[in-house]
């Protein structure tokens, strides 16, 4: 049986989706997001509100522009598909707690922007990863990793996301510290250190050491995958911000007992 609210969740996240991928293409550019409206990466025309609707127009014009016919990205799509499912399973978890379900959706979002700016880009603007710590100290009062009770929600709540951001932060400064005097390189960069402090804000200490953990793991994997295949070598960089974020998103929908340290949180 489908779940009507979550249906309109997820439609509502695929045109979330829709303006993620003018986010991503933009905000490294230093262009508006807002102005000009959605145009043909390629020729530069305006898209019309009929080619334009998410998932649906990609598919319908074959993956091609109308005014020029040159192919359009896959990403497009699947960005739009992708935060509809997270709208759609975050309301399934969180649909008891509906301000909560509807902003981890928008966090979950920026996140998966993070992730593709800093995968095309390795940086991580600063107004996604600032913003993101900040809209998790002004949803706290909602959010269900910090339930403090009717009475409490209102000032131990923005507290505890306070200080899951001041932790994120002084983890990613101490590795970012810690490697660079071992390795004499920057290992962990200043984005993913804003970046782990916004993740704190919305699933606190636990959540931000969970996200260390996590994408530590698989940047790992995916580095050594590469290597085996031979197509990077041990000085090669990659971008660690995805699988930071990658980390946080499943921090959305179940904290695992990695960050025990924290626990007390």
């Amino acid at each position: 049986m489908i779940n009507l609210e979550a249906a309109v969740a997820c439609l509502f996240g695929s045109l979330y989706g829709s303006f993620l991928n003018v986010v991503i293409h933009r905000l490294p550019r230093e262009e508006s997001v807002v102005s000009p409206r959605s145009r043909c990466p390629h020729c530069g025309k305006p898209i019309g509100w009929s080619d334009n609707l998410p998932v649906v127009s990609w598919l319908l014009l074959r993956g091609r522009g109308r005014c020029c016919r040159k192919p359009i990205s896959a990403r497009y799509p699947l960005v739009e598909a992708a935060t509809s499912l997270l709208a759609g399973g975050l309301w399934l978890k969180w649909g008891g707690t509906p301000v909560f379900a509807a902003a981890s959706a928008l966090a979950c979002g920026v996140l998966l922007a993070v992730a593709l700016i800093d995968w095309d880009t390795f940086l991580i603007p600063d107004e996604l990863s600032i913003g993101l710590a900040l809209a998790g100290l002004l949803v706290s009062p909602f959010n269900p990793y910090f339930d403090a009770g009717p009475f409490g929600a209102w000032y131990l709540a923005p507290f505890w996301s306070l200080r899951g951001a001041v932790l994120g932060f002084l983890l990613g400064w101490g590795v970012a510290a810690g490697g660079e005097a071992i390795f004499k390189k920057e290992a962990f960069g200043g984005g993913d250190v804003k970046l782990l402090a916004g993740i704190g804000a919305w699933t606190g200490m636990t959540g931000a050491f969970d996200a260390l953990m996590l994408g530590s793991l698989a940047g790992s994997i995916y580095g050594l995958a590469l290597m085996r295949a031979g197509k990077a070598g041990r000085s090669d960089a990659i971008p660690f911000g995805p699988f930071l974020a990658a980390g946080a998103v499943f921090n959305f929908f179940k904290l695992l007992p990695l960050g025990w340290p924290f626990s007390w949180v």
